[in-house]
């Protein structure tokens, strides 16, 4: 993998990003000499609220200008107050620079997303619901005009839904996918980092990305596997920073103190960012290089 040898880069606010004091680390095609660039994706984690809406907007246009990027995915099942997306907060989101939306067991938490999630092929909801479930699990999109695919699945240990297998759901998709489509992004939406990691492994070589989304934590285990696939077991969250995965901390210590219900609100203030900034090439749908990407206000 080339490095970039830290090269600083100045993001709105007082930043921590990891892989580096202050750098982007081994984001490294921009200075691997003669060598062709890629498609440059960003991969983002749980959007949570007016924060993270906010975090997201502000860090497109500057990594853009930066890095090249070409397409942005983001998970925005938490754009709505923490729980779920509506229509005037997808329209925003897609209209600041977000290429597709993904989503989880959140997706349906606002009733006003069933009027429009068949409709909308840049919001997707996880691949492996039931057969007549609205909306859909995949969508192939383009970008400099190579097709990109783009799936969310959902794991299903410690799930509130009882979805189907995500082993054989990818199956079915990566097998109908025309030999062109190449750049194959998965954003695996599940809770434990035993069935995150399997999957990768299980898909490795056959997608150019696998992402885990959904515990709002960012775990430091980001790598290129064998095949050539990206992993990481979660993006993390981006939202208010100081919160307990987005909610209030006053509320869910309450919680946790009397075992009475507590209605939990999206907590305010300083955000942070999450992510994962790849490199793939478009030939191959091979990953070339990729960084994390951590930081606070």
């Amino acid at each position: 993998m080339c490095q970039n040898g830290g090269v600083p880069r100045t993001f709105p606010g007082a930043l921590t990003l990891l892989g580096g004091e202050e750098t982007f680390g081994s984001l490294g095609p921009m200075d691997c000499g003669e060598r062709q660039a890629g498609m440059k994706v960003l991969l983002v984690g749980d959007i949570v609220g007016k924060v993270g809406r906010r975090m997201l907007k502000s860090a497109i246009p500057v990594m853009t200008e930066e890095f090249g990027i070409d397409m942005v995915v983001a998970n925005g099942e938490n754009a709505a107050g923490g729980n779920g997306i509506t229509h005037e907060i997808m329209d925003d989101l897609l209209s600041s620079g977000v290429d597709v939306l993904t989503s989880g067991n959140h997706i349906f938490d606002k009733k006003e997303v069933l009027d429009f999630l068949d409709d909308v092929p840049s919001l997707l909801r996880p691949l492996n619901l039931p057969d007549g479930t609205p909306g859909h699990g995949y969508v192939i999109t383009a970008t400099k005009n190579i097709p990109v695919a783009v799936i969310n699945v959902a794991g299903r240990a410690f799930m509130p839904f009882q979805y189907g297998d995500p082993l054989t759901a990818m199956d079915q998709v990566l097998k109908s996918l025309e030999p062109e489509v190449k750049v194959i992004l998965v954003d695996f939406h599940a809770e434990t980092t035993s069935e995150k990691i399997a999957m990768g492994w299980y898909l490795d070589g056959r997608v150019s990305a696998l992402v885990g989304t959904h515990t709002h934590v960012q775990t430091s285990d980001e790598r290129i596997l064998p095949g050539g696939t990206a992993y990481i077991t979660d993006l993390g969250m981006t939202g208010p920073g100081d919160s307990v995965i987005g909610v209030k901390t006053e509320l869910v210590i309450q919680k946790m103190r009397t075992q009475m219900p507590v209605r939990f609100e999206t907590a305010m203030g300083a955000g942070q960012f999450g992510g994962l900034l790849v490199e793939v090439d478009s030939a191959s749908g091979k990953t070339i290089a990729l960084t994390r990407i951590f930081y606070r206000e």
